[in-house]
C-alpha cells in the first residue's frame, strides 16, 4: 500500500483504492467481543474501511511486554466481514493529552516528564522533550508494525496508520514552558529548518509566509507572533518522524497525523498549538520525512474551506473525523470536489445497521451507491471527471454551481412545488461525467439545473433524458425514467429530498 503523490490516490495491492469508512468511538475497540458486534454492523453500512483506536496502555501494559491478541481478533474478524482497517495510535498523545500512555509512564514524571504552564505547573500533557518517552514511544510503535508484517503483510487488511492523534500543546501561551523548551525556544532555529523553510518560501501557507522573516535567527526573530506554535510543530514533527520511522523499519505501511482545528477565533493553546494545521504544514513536511500526509478532522461548519485548504497545500485528501449528522452530505462534496480518497464521519459505531421505518441509513445509502460504481469514482477523480456540491440551509448561499464537460450545474435545495418551503435542511451531490453529454448524479435534497458553460461556446444546453439507475454485477439497471412533472417538464433535475439516489442525465448542446 503507497499513496501516490502524483495522482493523490491510496494504491492498494497497485490499484486505486476509494476508502468508504467510519472512525470508531474512543472506547469502543478496547475488547474482542466489540469486533464481534460492531463489524457486522459495519459491513451492513456498506464501509469498506474501519478506523480503529490501538492504544499503548493496552498493547503494552508493563514495559517490555506486549500483548496483540485483542487487535488480531479484530483483524481476524474485519477479515471474515471484507472490511479493511486503519489503525489510530493512541501513544503518547491523543486530543493533545497524554491518558493513553501506560500507567508506568504517567506515574514516573522524573523519567517521562510533562509539558509546563509558564507558571511551572505541570499538565497532562507529555513533554516532546522527553528522550526516555521517544524511546518507549518508539519502541512500543515498532513492535505493532513488527507484529503487523507477520501478522498481515500478505492479506492487507490493515490498510495504513495514523500516528499518535490530534498533537499540540493545550495552555496559556501556545507552547512548553519546560526548562529544556525555553533553552531551545531562545536558542537559534535550527539551521536545517531555516534553510528548507527559506527554499520553499513562496510556497508557504499564508499565515506563516506573513509572519517568516528568514532574516532573524531566534524562533521569535524568525516567525514573530506565530513562534510559540511554529516550535511546538517543529518539536512535535520531529518528535512524530522518529517515531514513524521506527514502525516503517518494521513494516513499512502508509502514516499520516491527523489534526484538531481551530474554532474561529481561537488562539493557539485554546486548540492544540503545534498540530498539523494548514498554518503549520511547512513546518512538518519539512521536518517530518516519514509522514507520507496530513488530514483534517473536521468538525465545524465549514467544512469545504478546511478540506480546500488541505487539497491546496497539495495534499492527497482524506478526512478520518467528520461530523456524523451531515457526514453523508460532506461524503459527497469530499469525494466529488476534492477528490478525497476517503472519508470517515467520527463515532460510525453508534448507526445502526438494519432498515427501519425510515429506511437505511443515509451513510449507508451514500457508501451503498458509491460501492457499486466499482472503479469508476476512482478513475472519474483522476480523469478530473468529478465534481461536488453541498448546500446547508443554515448557512449556505441560495445556489452553488459547478462546471463539467461544458456544463454548468446549477444547484439549490430541494423546495416545494410551486412555493419557496424547503423540503429539507441539507442536500449533496457527486457527479461524474461518464461520456460526452452524459452524467452520473448521486445525491439528495437538490434541484440541479444544466446551462451551457459559456467558456465553451455560446450554444444553449437541455435535458434529453433522466433516469434513476441501480448499477448491478449485470451492468446498468434503469428504475424509473424521470418526466413530466419529475423533471418540471424536462428542465431540471430533480432529486428526492430524503434519499439518496442515482441519476443518468443525457443532455444535449444545439446551436441557435
Amino acid at each position: 500500500m503507497r499513496v501516490d503523490a502524483a495522482s493523490r490516490q491510496l494504491l492498494v495491492d497497485g490499484r486505486p483504492f476509494v476508502i468508504f469508512g467510519g472512525e470508531l468511538g474512543n472506547s469502543s475497540a478496547g475488547t474482542a467481543a466489540q469486533a464481534d458486534e460492531i463489524l457486522p454492523r459495519m459491513a451492513k453500512l456498506h464501509l469498506n474501511t474501519v478506523l480503529m483506536p490501538v492504544v499503548w496502555e493496552q498493547v503494552e501494559p508493563e514495559e517490555g511486554k506486549y500483548d496483540f491478541s485483542i487487535l488480531d481478533h479484530w483483524i481476524d474478524v474485519a477479515r471474515g466481514q471484507n472490511l479493511h482497517l486503519a489503525l489510530l495510535w493512541f501513544g503518547s498523545w491523543k486530543n493533545a493529552f497524554s491518558e493513553y500512555a501506560p500507567a508506568w509512564v504517567k506515574a514516573d514524571t522524573r523519567r517521562f516528564p510533562r509539558a509546563l504552564l509558564a507558571d511551572g505547573s505541570p499538565t497532562e500533557i507529555l513533554s516532546t522533550f522527553g528522550p526516555e518517552t521517544l524511546r518507549c514511544d518508539s519502541r512500543a510503535f515498532a513492535a505493532l508494525m513488527a507484529h503487523l508484517r507477520e501478522k498481515d503483510a500478505a492479506r492487507h487488511t490493515v490498510l495504513m496508520i495514523q500516528v499518535e492523534n490530534e498533537v499540540g500543546y493545550l495552555g496559556p501561551g501556545g507552547r512548553d514552558r519546560s526548562q529544556e523548551a525555553n533553552q531551545a525556544f531562545a536558542a537559534d532555529v535550527p539551521a536545517e529548518l531555516m534553510q528548507k523553510l527559506t527554499a520553499r518560501r513562496y510556497e508557504l501557507a499564508p499565515e506563516l509566509a506573513a509572519e517568516f522573516h528568514p532574516q532573524g535567527k531566534t524562533w521569535r526573530e524568525v516567525f514573530g507572533e506565530m513562534a510559540d506554535e511554529a516550535f511546538m510543530a517543529w518539536r512535535y514533527a520531529a518528535y512524530i518522524d522518529a517515531v514513524a520511522a521506527a514502525g516503517k523499519r518494521q513494516y513499512d505501511l502508509p502514516m499520516y497525523m491527523n489534526a484538531q482545528l481551530p474554532a474561529y477565533l481561537e488562539r493557539a493553546g485554546d486548540y492544540p498549538s503545534g498540530g498539523p494545521h494548514p498554518s503549520d504544514l511547512d513546518i512538518y513536511r519539512v521536518t517530518a520525512a516519514h509522514i507520507d500526509f496530513y488530514s483534517p478532522d473536521i468538525y465545524w461548519p465549514e467544512f469545504a474551506y478546511w478540506v480546500n485548504r488541505y487539497k491546496s497545500a497539495g495534499l492527497p485528501v482524506f478526512v478520518p473525523e467528520a461530523r456524523l449528522d451531515v457526514g453523508p452530505y460532506n461524503a459527497l462534496y469530499a469525494y466529488g470536489a476534492v477528490r478525497a480518497f476517503g472519508f470517515c464521519p467520527f463515532g460510525i459505531d453508534s448507526v445502526r445497521a438494519d432498515k427501519d421505518a425510515t429506511g437505511e441509513p443515509l451513510i449507508a445509502q451514500v457508501y451503498g451507491a458509491l460501492a457499486s460504481l466499482g472503479p469508476m469514482l476512482a478513475e472519474a477523480q483522476q480523469a478530473d471527471h468529478a465534481r461536488g456540491v453541498v448546500l446547508y440551509a443554515n448557512r449556505s448561499r441560495g445556489t452553488q454551481t459547478v462546471s463539467l464537460g461544458g456544463y454548468l450545474f446549477q444547484a439549490s435545495l430541494a423546495r416545494a412545488w410551486g412555493t419557496n418551503v424547503l423540503l429539507t435542511q441539507n442536500g449533496a451531490m457527486l457527479l461524474l461525467q461518464t461520456a460526452p453529454d452524459e452524467f452520473l448524479a448521486v445525491g439528495t435534497g437538490l434541484t440541479v439545473k444544466i446551462t451551457r458553460d459559456p467558456d465553451t461556446d455560446s450554444k444553449i444546453a437541455g435535458i434529453a433524458s433522466i433516469e434513476e439507475v441501480a448499477k448491478t454485477d449485470s451492468g446498468w439497471k434503469v428504475l424509473a425514467r424521470l418526466n413530466g412533472d419529475q423533471s418540471n417538464q424536462g428542465r431540471q433535475l430533480l432529486m428526492d429530498p430524503h434519499e439518496v439516489k442515482m441519476y443518468r442525465l443525457r443532455v444535449y448542446a444545439a446551436g441557435l
